[in-house]
This record gives C-alpha cells, sequence and structure tokens, in this order.
C-alpha cells in the first residue's frame, strides 16, 4: 500500500516533531507550518492527502485575520481550493462544542484531540483519508447543533430502530460517537470481530455506506 501523505500544521514545534515520531511508517510527514500563512503554502506546494490541523493558530506576519475566524478555519477557506484532494483533520487541546462545530462547518473531516496516541491519529488520518468521518469519543455528539434534525424529522426513528437488535443499537451509538472497533469491543465485552459483525449489520439494515453516514444519520436522530 502507498504511503499517504501528511501536513501537519501546529504552532508548537516540540508537539510538530514529536506527532511526526509517533505516527506509523506508512505515514510519510511531507511538510509542517507554524501559522496560517505557512500552513497555505506548504498545501498548496505539497498537496498532501491528509492535513493535521490545530484549530486555533497564528496568521502568520502581515496577514490579516479574517473577522470571527479561527487560524484553523482560515486554513480551512484558503487551502482547501488550492489543494481540492486534500482532506482536513483537526487536531486539537479543545475539546469546545464550539470549536468542534466551526471547524466541521468550515470544512474539517473530522476532530480529535491532542489527549490521542499516535496509533490513534494514524487511524484517524487512514479513516480521513477513506472519505469517512472521525471524532474522538464524546466529541461527534457536538455536530448535532450544525447538523441537527429538522422539525419533524425524527418522527420514523422508532421505526428505523426496530430494524436493529439492542446489542446493534449499543454498537451502533458507540460507532457513531467515534469509537475505534477495539473500544467497542472492550465496553461491550464482546470481540472486534463480534463489533465487526454488528457494524456491517447496522449500516445494512439502515441503507448507509459508511461511519461518516452513520454519525450524520444518529446526530439528527439526537441519538447520540
Amino acid at each position: 500500500m502507498a504511503d499517504l501523505t501528511v501536513v501537519i500544521v501546529d504552532d508548537h514545534s516540540i508537539f510538530r516533531s514529536g506527532l511526526r515520531h509517533d505516527l506509523d511508517r506508512e505515514i510519510d510527514v511531507v511538510g509542517e507550518a507554524a501559522d496560517v500563512a505557512e500552513a497555505v503554502a506548504v498545501i498548496a506546494a505539497r498537496q498532501p492527502d491528509v492535513v493535521l490541523l490545530d484549530v486555533h493558530l497564528p496568521f502568520g506576519e502581515g496577514n490579516r485575520a479574517e473577522a470571527e475566524a479561527t487560524g484553523g478555519e482560515a486554513v480551512l477557506r484558503r487551502a482547501a481550493p488550492l489543494s481540492p484532494d486534500t482532506r482536513f483533520l483537526a487536531l486539537s487541546v479543545s475539546d469546545a462544542a464550539e470549536d468542534v462545530v466551526r471547524v466541521i462547518r468550515a470544512g474539517a473531516r473530522g476532530y480529535i484531540t491532542k489527549g490521542a496516541s499516535g496509533s490513534e491519529v494514524s487511524r484517524a488520518v487512514r479513516t480521513v483519508a477513506d472519505g469517512d468521518a472521525v471524532f474522538s469519543p464524546r466529541l461527534a455528539g457536538f455536530v448535532i447543533d450544525a447538523f441537527g434534525a429538522a422539525a419533524g424529522e425524527t418522527a420514523a426513528t422508532d421505526d428505523e430502530l426496530d430494524r436493529l437488535s439492542a446489542r446493534e443499537q449499543e454498537v451502533m451509538r458507540l460507532i457513531a460517537r467515534g469509537y475505534a472497533y477495539k473500544e467497542v469491543a472492550a465496553d461491550l465485552f464482546i470481540s472486534i470481530k463480534t463489533v465487526e459483525s454488528h457494524v456491517s449489520a447496522v449500516l445494512r439494515k439502515l441503507q448507509l455506506s459508511s461511519r461518516h453516514e452513520l454519525t450524520a444519520w444518529a446526530s439528527a436522530r439526537r441519538l447520540l
């Protein structure tokens, strides 16, 4: 399998160095940046598969901050059109609902906190590169404010849930919240293969095609 290319955007050089060291060998860090201006230039030049993006960044010398925008949002708005195949994964110390919602609205495909291990970040990079969304456990519910249910949208929820067994509903909620298969298995005292079987059944019964769609489905019905 070809290496995934990544750019790390964070204003702390020690964090960037540590993360570069902790990522899996199959993930190739092709650039780094410490502020918005540097990030846009590096992303445009390197065209990475994924950008690991801190939410709160300085804008850089000579750069005017966009009104009401964090540095991470500014990178997304400026760099995404210059590297259309790149996906963005927010990686921040903040777990505030406002930060999660704002950066997802701006176009990030996921949001994980800096408490994640190197292997967890590597797994999240692969998930985002494959086109799915990923969130640290319990952060997924924050997207409800941005992508929540419209009036009357939950009317058929009971009928939809009736398609799932009690165990499938448990698995569905944990997966939709961003838990890894291993974490679901440990939480429910079942094997990882059993979790995989339940997820396949849930996606089939709900006529969904990915974890990203499952998170959106569960968020819209306020099931998180």
